[in-house]
């Protein structure tokens, strides 16, 4: 009875490790007294005992190796450069994927840094942040050659960092800072022009409109000058009498109204009771020297 236990106990372990599965996005390698025999794929399968080994399982997914090269410009500038590298199991090179490569990584690696360090020391450093897709590129067009051999897919490359020289980063800062205060710089003398002329417009204007209103001002006193003259003629008064009034009447009034201001220091001259008069027989004399001037002159031409 114990011996016939050994064995039913024997069986159930052999058919337990008959039958192993696979997960999902993932492939097997199955060999047989050390020789290959075929892939497996995801779900339950069936194996020999002991005849049967599993060499390896291999993952289908796309994965992410970020590789960091360090290599220098054309212009002397060390830099560094991360690349970050998609790549695939092709399903249908599982085989040429697990017996043909032992190290993907470093292999991926090799192709990486062999590629940049020829492709960047081509470029100054300005152009390596303008051309790191052309970078990419590169990376993935050589890397893709060469893994499809191995039985690995290339989804996609992409420069994700670039990384100069401290000294350098300084630099560019410097640089950069110093562009924004030249335009900066820039803005604020095209505002200050723009005030200046502004300011000069609105004191033009203003003094237009102060012209006009004195020349506004003069014109209502002629008229009503004009008005008081003929008032006065009106009342049998002359004109150079009503001329005379007049003077002698506003001369008073801006006495008046210097003397009103407390702490006036304006003093008019003349400001004798016959300054008033003095003016109008001097405007009177002058007015009459032009007009026999203007026709001494106005003969002369007719001659």
């Amino acid at each position: 009875m114990t011996f016939l236990y050994l064995i039913i106990l024997v069986s159930i372990t052999l058919i337990f490790l008959s039958f192993f599965t696979i997960k999902q996005q993932t492939a097997a390698a199955l060999e047989r007294f050390g020789k290959f025999h075929s892939i497996r794929n995801a779900g339950l399968h069936f194996k020999i005992p002991i005849v049967d080994k599993i060499a390896g399982k291999i993952s289908l997914k796309i994965q992410q190796l970020d590789v960091i090269v360090e290599t220098k410009t054309k212009d002397d500038v060390f830099v560094r450069l991360k690349i970050s590298v998609q790549y695939q199991v092709i399903y249908d090179q599982v085989y040429d994927a697990f017996y043909k490569l032992d190290n993907p990584y470093a292999q991926i690696t090799s192709y990486v840094f062999d590629v940049v360090r020829a492709e960047v020391p081509k470029l100054r450093l300005d152009d390596v942040f303008e051309k790191k897709d052309d970078i990419a590129v590169a990376v993935k067009s050589e890397l893709q050659e060469a893994m499809n051999t191995y039985g690995y897919d290339i989804i996609k490359t992409l420069v994700t960092d670039i990384d100069p020289d401290e000294q350098v980063k300084h630099a560019m800062n410097r640089i950069n800072a110093s562009e924004r205060e030249k335009i900066a710089a820039q803005y604020e003398g095209d505002a200050q022009r723009i005030l200046i002329v502004e300011k000069a417009r609105a004191e033009a204007e203003s003094k237009r409109l102060q012209g006009q209103g004195i020349a506004d001002q003069r014109r209502e006193i002629a008229k009503g000058l004009l008005e008081s003259v003929d008032v006065l003629n009106g009342v049998g008064i002359s004109s150079q009498e009503a001329s005379a009034l007049i003077v002698v009447t506003q001369h008073y009034d801006t006495l008046q109204a210097i003397g009103e201001k407390a702490g006036s220091k304006l003093v008019l001259l003349p400001n004798s009771p016959t300054a008033a008069s003095d003016m109008l027989n001097t405007m009177v004399t002058s007015f009459t020297a032009s007009h026999e001037l203007n026709a001494e002159n106005n003969q002369h031409k007719k001659d």
